[in-house]
């Protein structure tokens, strides 16, 4: 059969029942597995046989949801974590330790800026934040001897940088590490980001994927592409034995295209356990049975709001990658030309306090910290999601006081207009 369409891959990806099998994912909702004896469950703790023996580092449902996000980025491999936090940490801390450095761009999501800036500072590990939009003679400058990882947005929430993939691609292979890219806001329905030179993809699944703001969770997908072996000095966790598994070398028994998720599988979900629910993988996975479908109306919806909004006189400025104005329109066209997201950032007219009472006479956008959502919702993010940084650190993640993030649902886009139309004029 000839390779199925990402819109398929939504629907029947993942989960294939074989005769008399289950056909709706089944909930593997155990935490202990049988073996007839210790030999074979030994064999698994030695990672010389596939299988399952404890639902905190595998579990069927989640491996089968974590495989169709694996067909849907056209990767080899995939885990399922319990958030899109830990996606990022793990992925980060897969490769680099105490003493390491990673370069980001500096408007990524605000929980993920406090994860690297002040948590992941405090185990060793030094972050160099710098613009998506930086030259390239500026980034080269970002790299340090030991720097392991670069790390970038697709689309930044809820700044709405549009990363230049294969610049950034470039820069790191350049300097012989890895780019992990986080690809909530696009999902792989409007970008694949390993198609333009990307290593690691995460997702905050509970976004878009789930859609329905029914369940947390995260994702990591390795592409398989990147050579652990011909840089080995750089990752010692990768290329070196692992005396908790008897010596075991990741990158020589699992190879470029397994080696990653194995190691983030083996230790770092069975040492920190940041364990995703076979519930919530079932969950999500009927979400990812029509991302497909509601990817094109949220961006639909978004479109069309932010054209309304840019012509109305109570908004100071509008910011949607899909504007033939915006500054990102035509990294938006190269990447993403289905679609960016449902996601738009604007100013009102007036500062944070003029932002702060539109929001409250609004009645069908309601007030969430939540995004990528079924329902419409908006939030102040100065004062919310992005209140740890200071000023300086608002200004370089793109975020002013008169900032409101909205995510466009799936509701009518002229109920959306006339509720975002009365707020406005109520000013």
């Amino acid at each position: 059969m000839q390779t199925i369409k990402p819109d398929t891959i939504c629907v029947q990806g993942g989960y294939v029942p074989q005769n008399g099998e289950p056909r709706q994912l089944p909930i593997i909702q155990s935490t202990t597995f049988k073996y007839d004896s210790n030999e074979a469950m030994g064999k698994l703790f030695n990672l010389e046989a596939e299988g399952y023996f404890y639902s905190r580092l595998q579990n069927p449902t989640c491996d089968n949801v974590a495989k169709k996000i694996c067909q849907l980025e056209g990767g080899s491999a995939a885990m399922l974590t319990a958030s899109g936090q830990s996606a990022n940490f793990f992925a980060v801390f897969n490769l680099a330790s105490a003493g390491d450095h990673v370069i980001a761009s500096s408007t990524i999501y605000g929980g993920t800026f406090n994860l690297f800036a002040v948590t992941m500072k405090k185990m060793g590990i030094e972050f160099t934040f710098i613009s998506p939009d930086c030259a390239k003679e500026e980034l080269e400058k970002a790299f340090r001897s030991n720097t392991k990882a670069v790390f970038g947005e697709t689309i930044a929430n809820p700044a709405l940088t549009v990363l230049d993939i294969e610049k950034f691609a470039w820069a790191a292979h350049s300097h012989g590490v890895p780019l992990i890219v986080d690809n909530t806001f696009a999902t792989p329905v409007n970008c694949r980001p390993f198609l333009w030179g990307a290593d690691i993809v995460t997702h905050s699944t509970t976004k878009y994927m789930d859609g329905h703001g029914a369940t947390v969770g995260g994702c990591i997908v390795d592409s398989g592409h990147f050579d652990w072996l011909a840089h080995r000095e750089k990752f010692p966790g990768l290329c070196t034995p692992d005396e908790s598994y008897h010596g075991l070398i990741y990158a020589e028994k699992f190879g470029k295209e397994g080696a990653f998720i194995t190691k983030a599988t083996v230790q770092l979900m069975r040492d920190l356990g940041a364990t995703p629910s076979p519930q919530n993988a079932y969950i999500l996975n009927l979400g990812l049975e029509s991302l497909h479908v509601r990817m094109a109306r949220h961006c639909e919806n978004a479109l069309c709001i932010a054209k309304f909004l840019e012509n109305h006189p109570q908004v100071g400025w509008v910011n949607y990658p899909g504007l033939e104005n915006s500054p990102y329109y035509q990294l938006a066209k190269k990447y993403l030309p289905k679609g960016t997201s449902g996601v738009i950032s604007f100013g009102v007219k007036g500062g944070r306090k003029a932002a702060e009472s539109f929001m409250q006479k609004l009645h069908l956008c309601t007030i969430e910290t939540h995004v990528a959502d079924s329902r419409t919702c908006c939030l102040h993010p100065a004062s919310t999601t992005h209140r740890q940084m200071n000023e300086e650190e608002l200004l370089a993640a793109g975020i002013s006081g008169d900032l409101v993030r909205l995510s466009c649902g799936l509701e009518d886009k002229e109920d959306l207009i006339a509720d975002l139309k009365q707020a406005l004029e109520s000013l």
